[in-house]
């Protein structure tokens, strides 16, 4: 039996929350909330995304990048790095 191909999973709004959308965006329908908080943060500058620093603190909020389609297979492609560096020992 073949299992069906679904991909809701990859995306969800929250249309109800107080910040939605909380980048300002072209198409609100599009908006994925999906990656609220960026789990490619600690990645510093191979996330991917578009930031910058603001006093020595990495600033993304001109970034979309999590919010935009193809966002979900991006964070999955960086996951091995994330789990890597969230596995070293202190």
């Amino acid at each position: 039996m073949n299992k069906p191909k679904t991909e809701n999973y990859k995306f969800c709004q929250n249309k109800k929350c107080e910040y939605f959308p909380c980048h300002k965006v072209k198409n609100e329908e599009e908006f994925n909330c999906l990656f609220c908080f960026c789990p490619l943060y600690m990645l510093k500058g191979n996330c991917g995304g578009h930031y910058k620093y603001t006093n020595g603190v990495k600033d993304c909020s001109g970034c979309l990048l999590p919010h935009t389609k193809g966002a979900y297979e991006h964070v999955m492609s960086k996951m091995g790095e994330v789990i890597k560096i969230g596995s070293e020992q202190e």
